[in-house]
């Protein structure tokens, strides 16, 4: 255990040599959050991001939003890709919500324990271990990592996990992290190293401050 710490805790100060350090700070309410990961869902952050805008903007309140229907929701967050199905996950979200909470919050969850509020938000229509991880550290701060694709190629690559696609098996080992180290840094950079030095095709290995630490990079120069 505490081998595993201690390589944790060098790969999360060399992601913040190689990147940077942010302190935390919320990304918008819970309910923001929620419906802007799925607005990100398939798409780039450039689409999802101007859906958001013209979703605030045509209801500003969810209460509006949640009254409005499916095919206006449709509309407004067309930019952002699937809008169809997206705008059904959303107001399916907002009347759950306002049912379970009484009122168009998630606040209640900051008190929660992590497995409860993952348990919860994962029962919503089109949420997943991801969405629900995001909400949950982007909303309240709390320590669970999001995986999507760019932080599963960097667990896998690194050898933190055996060779998966499942990103699920990423999830599973950062969840089981929480002690260890600071999810919204670690997060954030990983995501950023994945786009930038870590990625799917030609990574930037020459330039990467974990290749001491990464299996993938032992194994391409002991393939040269």
């Amino acid at each position: 255990m505490r081998k595993k710490t201690l390589r944790l805790n060098q790969l999360e100060k060399k992601l913040e040599r190689q990147h940077r350090k942010r302190e935390w700070e919320a990304h918008g309410s819970g309910l923001d959050v929620l419906i802007s990961t799925i607005l990100s869902q398939n798409t780039s952050d450039n689409n999802s991001s101007k859906a958001f805008a013209s979703l605030k903007r045509d209801f500003p309140g969810w209460e509006k939003a949640a009254r409005a229907r499916k095919s206006s929701i449709a509309r407004s967050i067309e930019s952002g890709g699937l809008a169809r199905i997206k705008a059904g996950y959303i107001k399916s979200a907002l009347q759950k919500v306002k049912n379970d909470m009484g009122s168009y919050s998630l606040n209640r969850l900051k008190e929660k324990p992590i497995e409860e509020s993952l348990e919860y938000l994962t029962s919503f229509d089109g949420v997943g271990e991801k969405t629900a991880a995001c909400v949950l550290l982007f909303a309240f701060g709390k320590k669970i990592m999001p995986v999507d694709t760019h932080v599963h190629r960097v667990t896998h690559r690194l050898g933190l996990i055996e060779e998966s696609r499942d990103r699920l098996k990423s999830f599973q080992f950062w969840f089981g992290q929480n002690n260890i180290v600071d999810y919204y840094n670690f997060h954030l950079n990983m995501v950023r190293h994945g786009r930038l030095i870590c990625r799917a095709r030609n990574p930037k290995c020459d330039e990467c401050l974990l290749k001491e630490n990464c299996a993938y990079y032992k194994k391409r120069m002991s393939n040269d």
